[in-house]
């Protein structure tokens, strides 16, 4: 796959993604732990861009052209069942020439590992169902300063995205989880399931 049509199969895997997650959110299924319907995409799609990987690199702006480029992170921050792929994914984008990805996907996947791996994140973008049954951040390695990180690059600050959050959730259909305690053994159990954890 060259230009044109590596451009078509990232913004298709994309479009995939986004249509199976839509229809699974419209009838509330989506936010019953990970919907096997999902999973298989997410699956589907992390093979196929581990393929483009080994091909081509990391498929950048300049390669692929922008919407690609971020439907590319799209699929790869979606591999959430797929360490190996998703740390991979992460040095490619550290490591790409400037303009190439911009920084804030950078974070965000930075964010998703280190919160799957059981670390404190960077820069907050995290986040999940507290025992309150709020929308709240994961935990924060170094919060104070969370906002200068945040504010370097691109994003508003953490009070702004909580609240912006939670006014989304409260417009769809997620609920917290009925059972909260049971909902993080289910979690911790996938993520050493996959491999995130020992």
């Amino acid at each position: 796959m060259y230009g044109g049509k590596l451009k078509e199969a990232l913004l298709a895997m994309a479009a995939e993604d986004r249509r199976v997650r839509s229809e699974l959110a419209a009838d509330g299924t989506l936010f019953d732990g990970y919907h096997p319907r999902m999973r298989e995409v997410h699956e589907r799609n992390a093979a196929r861009l581990l393929q483009i990987l080994n091909d081509h690199g990391w498929p950048g702006r300049s390669l692929v052209g922008e919407e690609a480029a971020e439907a590319a992170w799209l699929v790869l921050q979606h591999a959430v069942g797929n360490p190996p792929l998703q740390r991979r994914g992460l040095e490619l984008l550290k490591a790409a020439s400037g303009g190439e990805v911009p920084a804030i996907q950078v974070a965000m996947l930075e964010d998703r590992i280190r919160s799957f791996e059981g670390k404190g994140q960077i820069y907050g973008t995290e986040f999940d169902w507290d025992e309150q049954g709020l929308m709240s951040p994961l935990p924060i390695e170094d919060g104070q300063n969370v906002d200068e990180r945040r504010i370097d690059v691109g994003l508003i600050s953490l009070e702004q995205d909580i609240q912006q959050r939670r006014l989304r959730v409260a417009q769809s259909q997620e609920r917290p989880p009925k059972d909260w305690a049971a909902r993080q053994r289910e979690k911790e159990n996938w993520l050493r399931s996959v491999g995130w954890r020992e």
